[in-house]
Formats: C-alpha cells, sequence, structure tokens
C-alpha cells in the first residue's frame, strides 16, 4: 500500500523548544537530525507517517543539530538519528538509530 504523506513536522529551534517540547499538554518525539545523514532521510517518512497517525496522541518535531547543536548536547545525542519521546517535560524514552517502524512503535506503545 503506498500513502501519500501530506504533513509537514515542525522544525524546533533552541528558542522554541522549551515551550514547543517541554510545555506541551501533550508527548513529543523529536527527531535529533541532520541534513548531511543519509539514515536521518530514510527514517524522515516513518516518522512522518507515525505523526500523521497518530496526532491525536503525540506530536512530532524535528531538531536540526547542526543548527541547534545546544540541543543535542542537552540531550546527550552523541549519534543521528535519535528519536527522544518526552512527557510531562521529561524524556521517557530514547531510540538512537531506530531502523524498523515495528520498533519505534513498539517503544512509543505506551503512549500511543
Amino acid at each position: 500500500m503506498i500513502r501519500n504523506i501530506t504533513m509537514q513536522l515542525t522544525d524546533v529551534t533552541t528558542d522554541s523548544f522549551d515551550s514547543t517540547v517541554l510545555g506541551a499538554d501533550k508527548p513529543v518525539l523529536v527527531d535529533f537530525w541532520a541534513p548531511w545523514c543519509g539514515p536521518c532521510k530514510q527514517l524522515s517518512p516513518v516518522v512522518t507517517g507515525i505523526a500523521e497517525e497518530h496526532q491525536d496522541k503525540i506530536s512530532v518535531v524535528k531538531v536540526d543539530i547542526d543548527a541547534h547543536p545546544d540541543i543535542a548536547v542537552r540531550y546527550q545525542v552523541l549519534s543521528i538519528p535519535t528519536l527522544i519521546l518526552f512527557s510531562g517535560g521529561e524524556p521517557v524514552a530514547t531510540l538512537t538509530a531506530p531502523r524498523k517502524r515495528a520498533d519505534i512503535l513498539t517503544a512509543l506503545a505506551t503512549w500511543l
């Protein structure tokens, strides 16, 4: 089955991270990526698809670690792609270099 992905994920900056992610009223999945990262590009449609399917339960945003390295340092993101789920302003799940959609959904199951 081929689906058209129409959702555009929000790019979060240093200035907007705290209000958008930590102050959110529902869990937020943060996709840490960089424009030069091939695996990040491969993962992007998977993350966007999850965002579309579960937008009633979680929000999904992106952080470009080259443009906003301070956020990556703050959450000890040492490799990309990395996904961190925040709930109540705290990181509650981290997936480093996730490869399969099923693995991501399994890690997020409690919040979906």
